[in-house]
């Protein structure tokens, strides 16, 4: 301060303040693009599929436009993650009885490190849900790896195990694929579907459990949607929970059978359910505009849901339902801009109005290989809705009231897994390989 005169000191504070602000503008703008540019969980930054980026590639086949491609050991279900530099994927090798986390240098592919944990006993599945199915989530300093009856495993950046859990057998015949979730400290974890079917919150850093709500198991009412022929039918939920604002109130929601129910995320208290699901559920729920969509699987019923209600947010309130709808849907779906839209796991895709539920475009996605069904979820960056069926391709669709299909785009490869979508790269797994596509005047080489 010695010199600095008196007289100038109001100025200096002046202008500090003035650097400082601007200095904390740029860093909040570096941390939204920091953040734009990951995908840390399952369906991207917040569960919704939905991702900031507008430079991403429409176009690539098994030679174009291809950053990379490594081979996996084994087949699986699950969706890739990234941070940073760094991809991460869950895999199982089957005939070892391994369940493990993978890590892959996002420049060039390179596996980094994969630590896991070997399990032997049996656990039911079907045999096209090989385990492994949830998906990784990451904070950026930890990663959290959900493996089933074999547990709960949180590792490092390095990949040093932080800690882990034993929540107990799963066993469904079908298996499970819930995804954890991070919010705020917590890791929160559909552990289900079966007859010990729980929700559980963690301390990410400790493992340690804050709190647990048991999900009995329920029997399918005699409603007419209830599986034609099929009574009392297969019984389970697949969905993977979000957490949204409503009214500035922090709500965990969760897509489970004959309803969706809501959470306190902090403390796991009931806020509230809406019942008119049937006892299968397959996708997660979609949120936008205010409104919940939850859809149920095979002839299930489709809602929209206003969280808040028309004036208690403990009073939902269902703006339309779509009962005993004529699709299976195993995918979730993209709202935007007034409208839903899903790929049913026939291959069909629908546009919805959002408003009143009524169907404005089907358009079966033909591609080139033998199986148009699919099993992946949407995902939309800019007016660009992005499908992948069962025999690995994608295709890029306008998200528009008027069908548009910009690009098909094949690998050739079994896939059910949902894209992850960062900082220019769309990354895709396949049964065989992991796949990254960008932009890019010359091919890669594959691995």
């Amino acid at each position: 301060m010695n010199s600095v005169s008196k007289t100038s000191i109001p100025f200096f504070r002046a202008s500090t303040r003035k650097v400082c602000l601007r200095a904390g503008f740029l860093l909040a703008l570096g941390l939204l693009s920091a953040a734009g540019a990951n995908w840390p969980n399952w369906r991207g930054p917040n569960g919704n599929g939905i991702s900031p980026e507008k430079n991403l590639p429409t176009q690539w086949s098994e030679t174009k436009n291809v950053r990379w491609r490594v081979a996996l050991p084994d087949r699986g279900n699950s969706s890739p993650i990234v941070w940073g530099d760094r991809v991460f994927l869950t895999q199982a090798i089957e005939k070892e009885g391994r369940r493990s986390l993978m890590c892959f240098d996002r420049n060039d592919g390179k596996l980094l490190w994969q630590p896991g944990v070997t399990y032997t006993e049996k656990e039911d599945t079907h045999p096209t849900n090989p385990y492994c199915s949830a998906s990784p989530v990451t904070d950026g300093e930890r990663v959290v790896a959900a493996f089933g009856s074999a547990g709960l495993y949180c590792y490092d950046f390095q990949g040093k195990e932080l800690w882990h859990r034993d929540l107990g057998k799963q066993s469904h015949q079908w298996g499970n694929a819930s995804s954890p979730i991070l919010h705020d400290d917590l890791c929160i974890l559909y552990h289900g579907p079966g007859e010990q079917s729980f929700l559980i919150a963690v301390n990410k850093r400790t493992g340690k459990t804050v709190w647990q709500v048991d999900i009995p198991q329920v029997k399918p009412t005699q409603r007419k949607d209830n599986f034609a022929g099929q009574e009392p039918g297969v019984i389970g939920s697949w969905s993977t929970p979000m957490v949204i604002k409503v009214k500035g109130r922090d709500t965990l929601v969760l897509s489970l059978p004959e309803q969706l129910r809501a959470f306190d995320p902090a403390t796991g208290k009931d806020f509230w359910a809406v019942s008119g699901l049937n006892p299968l559920i397959y996708t997660s729920p979609v949120w936008g505009e205010g409104l919940l969509v939850v859809m149920g699987g095979f002839f299930g019923t489709t809602l929209a849901v206003r969280p808040d209600g028309k004036v208690d947010a403990a009073k939902p309130e269902i703006v339309w339902p779509i009962d005993r709808a004529k699709k299976n849907r195993i995918g979730s779906g993209i709202i935007t801009g007034g409208h839903l839209y899903v790929l049913n796991s026939d291959g069909i895709a629908e546009c919805i109005e959002l408003a009143g539920g009524k169907t404005v475009w089907e358009e079966r996605l033909k591609g080139t290989g033998a199986k148009s069904e699919s099993w992946s979820s949407a995902v939309l960056a800019g007016d660009k809705l992005y499908f992948v069926n069962q025999s690995g391709e994608t295709h890029v669709v306008r998200a528009s009231p008027q069908f548009e299909l910009i690009a098909s785009n094949s690998v050739g490869e079994l896939s059910n897994s949902t894209l992850a979508l960062s900082n220019g790269d769309i990354v895709l797994r396949t049964h065989k390989s992991l796949w990254c596509f960008s932009d890019v005047k010359k091919t890669a080489s594959v691995k």
